[in-house]
């Protein structure tokens, strides 16, 4: 379901690559899980109560059968998995077909089997052998009271007389820090049940029907049935946070009915209905362009997920909404998205955030099952509530706790800004930077990434001035639009470009001939050092980490120093002037040194605008899509977090959004003709079209990607970025489009906006 709580799914044994289940490889599948967090990072997050079906058990005893994780994991048939908005199916090697389906709060499965069936034997945790045995047909059904990550501390399991089964436990995040409770109600329809218990790692045992002392990390409870008349067995699994009580209605509620069918086709027309809201042009684009555009959509309306009525913390009137993962991740790309093509859901997302900050006394910059999550960089709640302002995402938000909020973001320390709010607060105010060897006296967390969060404390505050403006503040709005400089006071003008040379230690040669970077700096003003490609792909890219000794995360000083997207004016002018600018941005792309499977760096294919080079956006849009977002199984660059599709519809849209302000930098749309929802309604889209240029070819040739002219509403339009009226109010923006870069947009005049407090450079000494 679409922002739904239940998704179900195959979870896999990859190692380090299934954070959200299931993975596109020669995994063996351990079960079919019904929470899940989709595209994450990191350590495998939910993926709590696994069901795992056994087509019978050898010499049709339960006792034959394997039950822990180790034991029962199988093979899946080569390319058996089909995938659509709503449903899921996948064979297994042991003759096992299972399909899936969710509503809001629940998961149905269907659980099918070939009977009499000769096929080669799985041999679980290793190659297959080839030996053919004989597949009964009585299936053994069991729920393990686990997770993915394999950190249930505590838990329970019943099998009650009618074959239903009720657990619980008590679970740690992936990417945080605390504990949360899920609980389980799972019933089955198909066949008549001959024999249940539970189990223990592979030690089943029929007589008892319940276990609270979990010991071992596979436990559970299980179900022996006689053979199914239609060859077919159908759980339905309810999930909640509260109560075994409430997962139990939850399915009684929403699948009474055990209609497979019945609850596959409406989450298909859900996702229908809430897809709908964006019309292409059919004729315009391959079908791999519109796989990945309508896959972008999809995955971006995955998380945040709403657990509205599920939060077991505190009693609320407002929504609630988890799995904010990281807002490090989505304020760039996701949120924006969403304000476009749902906006009420982005409003709740937001009543959300202030709702948290109320009950526990800050805005998340990560959270997930309930739990505080890790702080990656700035305080980044404050970008998506100021761009919520900006664009009138207002329904229901208090903005005064909104600025209250952001307020506390930026001035009151934290108890751990480990996990909220922002750290070195005092060498932020006192010296306008995060110092390098400050000591943070009134707040815990990791003494890093110095660089990264100045940077990105600069941009907060700065959205903090512009909230503060549009609610009257004008003291505070000038306040914080002068914090909004401090990124400068870490730009080392001297600093060259280096490369490391691995093969002998300590020493370093120049790399190219560019200088001046940002760079980490002391208290007493001096600056400390980097290298500037470290933490890029080329160049230990893995040692930038939230614990990382670097002043920077998961990149370089070279992407850091691109990101003063209040301040670009200035950028510019650091570097050398707008030429000097574009060389960068195109080196940058062209040597390896971007990866495009981290959020930071999407706004950087678009920062050409700002040197004059509009032309240059388009044409690395060109170059990342398809060959790095495209429909094979390496198709998305990295850990998705609902960002990647994010990223792959706007640049497919022709407009990318600058996170926190009203602003969309345009290149050249990958489709023909685009409808996108406007406020005013269906009869009034926003329509995005682009034309070839006379004699130049058709719109979909190679090389057609570079805009030639504009009009807005029919009148001429020369500025290279729109502001998001024509979202509100509907509209045409017709680019007409050629296989030359021109002179459209490139006037001082019609750059985006650089903004007036950000105009000076102020040097420390």
């Amino acid at each position: 379901m679409d922002l739904g709580m239940a998704k179900p799914g195959p979870d896999t044994d990859a190692r380090g690559e299934n954070a959200a289940g299931f993975v596109s490889d020669h995994s063996y599948i351990i079960g079919f899980s019904h929470l899940h967090d989709s595209g994450t990072g990191g350590a495998p997050s939910l993926g709590n109560f696994p069901l795992f079906v056994h087509p019978g058990c050898p010499g049709d005893s339960y006792l034959n059968c394997t039950f822990s994780t180790l034991g029962r994991s199988v093979r899946r048939t080569e390319n058996s998995a089909q995938a659509r908005p709503g449903y899921f199916a996948i064979g297994l090697e042991n003759t096992v077909r299972a399909e899936m389906t969710a509503t809001q709060h629940a998961a149905l499965y269907s659980f099918s089997f070939v009977p009499e069936q000769t096929v080669s034997s799985p041999n679980p945790g290793g190659p297959a052998t080839n030996e053919p045995v004989e597949i009964p047909t009585n299936p053994l059904i069991l729920i393990d009271i686990q997770d993915l990550g394999k950190t249930r501390t505590s838990g329970g399991v019943r099998v009650e007389e009618s074959g239903r089964i009720v657990g619980h436990g008590t679970f740690g995040p992936s990417f945080g820090v605390g504990k949360y409770q899920a609980y389980v109600c799972a019933d089955f329809r198909g066949a008549e049940i001959r024999a249940s218990g539970i189990f223990e790692g592979d030690h089943p045992r029929e007589g008892t029907k319940q276990l609270e002392d979990m010991r071992q990390s596979s436990a559970g409870a299980w179900l022996h049935f006689d053979h199914p008349a239609q060859d077919r067995i159908l759980a339905r699994v309810g999930l909640s946070f509260i109560s075994i009580d409430q997962a139990c209605a939850n399915a009684e509620a929403e699948i009474p009915d055990f209609d497979f069918d019945r609850v596959g086709h409406a989450a298909a027309a859900i996702w229908a209905e809430k897809l709908s809201v964006v019309e292409v042009d059919d004729h315009s684009g391959s079908d791999e362009l519109q796989t990945v555009f309508w896959s972008g959509l999809y995955r971006t309306l995955l998380s945040p997920q709403n657990y509205t009525g599920e939060n077991p913390l505190w009693k609320s009137s407002e929504p609630y909404f988890d799995s904010f993962y990281c807002i490090w991740d989505s304020f760039r790309a996701q949120h924006p998205l969403l304000t476009i093509i749902d906006p009420e859901a982005q409003a709740q997302m937001v009543r959300a955030l202030l709702d948290i900050y109320r009950f526990e006394g800050k805005l998340p910059d990560c959270r997930m099952s309930f739990c505080k999550g890790y702080t990656q960089g700035g305080s980044n709640a404050d970008v998506v509530i100021a761009d919520a302002f900006l664009k009138n995402v207002s329904n229901g938000v208090d903005w005064n706790t909104a600025y209250e909020a952001v307020l506390s973001d930026a001035e009151v320390s934290p108890k751990s800004f480990n996990v909220e709010g922002r750290g070195n607060i005092e060498s932020w105010l006192d010296l306008g930077y995060i110092a390098s060897d400050h000591r943070d006296r009134n707040s815990t967390g990791p003494h890093s990434r110095s660089v990264s969060r100045t940077v990105e404390y600069a941009y907060n505050d700065f959205c903090i001035a512009t909230l503060a403006k549009g609610l009257g503040y004008s003291a505070d709005y000038q306040r914080f639009m002068r914090r909004s400089v401090n990124w400068q006071n870490l730009w080392n003008h001297d600093q060259r470009d280096l490369l490391l040379l691995w093969d002998r230690p300590g020493r370093e040669r120049e790399a190219t001939s560019f200088v001046g970077f940002l760079q980490p700096r002391r208290m007493d003003g001096t600056f400390g050092y980097q290298n500037t490609r470290v933490c890029s792909p080329g160049a230990e890219p893995h040692i930038c980490y939230y614990d990382t000794s670097q002043s920077t995360y998961e990149g370089s000083p070279w992407l850091y120093s691109f990101y003063a997207p209040q301040d670009m004016a200035t950028l510019v002018r650091l570097v050398g002037g707008p030429a000097a600018l574009a060389d960068r941005l195109d080196y940058f792309h062209e040597s390896g040194l971007a990866y495009m499977g981290n959020e930071q760096s999407f706004l950087t294919v678009f920062q050409f605008h700002y040197a004059a080079r509009p032309g240059r956006s388009s044409y690395w849009v060109r170059r990342y899509i398809p060959s790095q977002f495209n429909t094979t199984v390496a198709g998305i660059p990295g850990n998705d977090d609902c960002a990647m599709g994010a990223f792959t519809a706007f640049a497919a849209m022709g407009l990318f959004p600058v996170a926190g302000q009203d602003v969309y930098l345009i290149t050249a749309p990958l489709f023909r003709e685009l409808r996108l929802p406007s406020r005013r309604g269906p009869e009034s889209p926003a329509i995005i079209r682009k034309v070839a240029a006379p004699g130049q070819g058709r719109v979909g040739d190679d090389g057609m990607m570079y805009v030639q002219s504009a009009k807005l509403n029919g009148q001429p339009y020369t500025k290279s970025w729109i502001t998001h009226h024509l979202l509100m109010e509907g509209g045409v923006l017709e680019l007409t489009i050629g296989r030359e870069e021109t002179d459209w947009g490139t006037a001082e005049q019609d750059l985006p906006p650089s903004y007036p407090f950000t105009s000076h450079f102020r040097e420390m000494h």
